[in-house]
């Protein structure tokens, strides 16, 4: 249901698709419900998924989290002590430095090891302020950081502020490519008919629906929307919908109940299937960066909004990912405003409100060469794990996640 997990699958089914053999080392728990257990093992679309049993405490604070991770960690290294030598390693960024272990897994066992950054720590919890910069446990989590970005012979990230972040870290940019995660346009389109019946279900219908879909955590802050949300609770026609996960979900529900906004409702995270309805289902989609999370964690959410041509209210810095796609976007699609300017929100929630009274969202007939489309950057991704081989073979691929991913060769082409 995460973005990480979507954008991971269409690279594992592509690379098995085109011939190599790919192994998935990944949790046996849900993402966002700790409850839910899934197979030890299974083979789908060609591709061997082992799953790990850790601690699933949930996220309600920072020790559970940290017992989690601890506990992946410990049972995933001794499960990599038992499997084979891949050509290729893809390390993912969840748990929070699980490149560490692909690392050493690489340096044991050889091959080649590709880092993908999906954001950066411990840059996140120190910016977050769960760590501070200067800290012991802080000098000794980047150095770890730097030895796994070290032994990567490619490095994946995914906008040009989390590059120059890894350029700071390392001289050898020659190793760094950026390519962004991609829009899932071709399951995720504007639906009419789908936007009205999940308006229904969910008791949206007759309303200007403002939406913030995706993982609620301190790197998007909520607090000047729903400051926003606060200050419009007269207007009888809108609507506050806070879809997904995360460990400031909680904070959205308890603002609501505290100044008793019925306007504000929260969703879970919604399946890769019902997104096409959920996203079509609002009228503003509103796409959060934190100001000193620039270049640490990326806006994916965005992609998925631009493949419907829905308008967008960005909250964040002047400089980010969000503004460099401003130019391509359609002309009124983006409304932005800084954090703490929650009247200037509000403001622009009602601009939006009138715009669409006039126009509405239409589905796009997107490009198959569009900047952001699966078609045109997972090609990129694949041909840069092939490459890593500096051969003509076929890969075997591992994946470590939450989540690795690992390549061998099997046979000559």
């Amino acid at each position: 249901m995460v973005a990480t997990a979507q954008h991971l699958t269409d690279l594992a089914t592509v690379l098995s698709a085109r011939g190599h053999s790919v192994t998935v080392l990944t949790s046996d728990s849900g993402y966002d419900d700790p409850r839910v257990r899934f197979k030890r093992r299974e083979v789908w679309n060609g591709i061997e998924i082992r799953r790990i049993s850790s601690f699933a405490w949930g996220k309600g604070s920072r020790w559970k989290r940290a017992a989690n991770f601890s506990s992946f960690f410990l049972v995933c290294a001794i499960r990599l002590l038992f499997l084979p030598g891949f050509d290729v390693v893809v390390a993912l960024t969840s748990p929070p430095l699980i490149s560490v272990l692909a690392a050493l897994f690489v340096r044991l066992k050889g091959g080649r090891l590709c880092c993908w950054l999906m954001d950066l720590n411990p840059d996140e919890a120190i910016a977050a302020g769960w760590l501070k910069e200067s800290s012991i446990a802080a000098r000794l989590l980047n150095r770890l950081m730097n030895y796994s970005l070290r032994r990567s012979d490619e490095i994946v990230v995914l906008d040009r502020f989390m590059k120059q972040r890894i350029s700071d870290r390392s001289s050898n940019n020659s190793r760094v490519s950026i390519i962004p995660p991609w829009s899932h346009s071709d399951v995720v389109q504007y639906s009419d008919s789908g936007g009205k019946a999940f308006r229904n279900e969910h008791g949206l219908a007759g309303k200007f629906v403002v939406m913030y879909s995706g993982n609620h955590s301190p790197c998007h802050p909520l607090d000047t929307l729903l400051d926003a949300a606060r200050q419009l609770t007269d207007r009888t026609d809108l609507a506050f919908c806070f879809i997904g996960g995360g460990s400031e979900q909680e904070k959205v529900r308890e603002f609501a109940r505290l100044h008793k906004l019925d306007s504000v409702s929260c969703l879970p995270y919604q399946p890769l299937n019902e997104l096409s309805n959920s996203l079509s289902a609002a009228d503003l989609h509103v796409v959060v960066m934190g100001d000193p999370f620039v270049g640490i964690v990326h806006p994916s959410k965005i992609y998925n909004i631009i493949s419907i041509g829905g308008r967008i209210l960005y909250i964040g810095p002047d400089e980010s990912h969000v503004t460099d796609l401003a130019p391509y976007l359609q002309t009124n699609q983006v409304f932005a405003a800084p954090h703490g300017d929650s009247s200037e929100v509000a403001t622009l929630i009602l601009e939006a409100r009138e715009q669409a009274r006039y126009s509405k969202p239409s589905e796009i007939k997107e490009s198959k060469n569009s900047f952001h489309s699966k078609e045109v950057l997972l090609p990129q991704l694949c041909a840069r794990l092939e490459a890593a081989t500096h051969s003509g073979l076929t890969l075997n691929a591992q994946v470590l996640s939450e989540p690795v991913l690992g390549v061998t060769n099997e046979q000559q082409s």
